[in-house]
């Protein structure tokens, strides 16, 4: 099985244009992506979608919104 990059799920959320929930984000990414799916970032692989949610909050990716939060393009690494 291949590992998908933590910006791939960024890049879905800026695109969605909606606000999520820690459980909906989650929710979310396995119904796109898969429930058995793995992430990788620039620093860190192996990730379920749980702990990609966990890595992103802890890094700062979220942008909080009245209902939850989504992300932004200035949140998304470039190298």
């Amino acid at each position: 099985m291949s590992s998908i990059h933590g910006h791939e799920v960024m890049n879905f959320m800026i695109e969605s244009d909606e606000s999520y929930t820690r459980e909906t984000l989650i929710e979310t990414i396995q119904q796109k992506f898969g429930a058995e799916a793995q992430f990788h970032t620039c620093s860190a692989e192996g990730m379920s979608a749980e702990a990609l949610v966990d890595f992103l909050e802890q890094r700062g990716k979220f942008v909080p919104k009245a209902d939850g939060f989504s992300t932004d393009a200035s949140k998304v690494c470039n190298h």
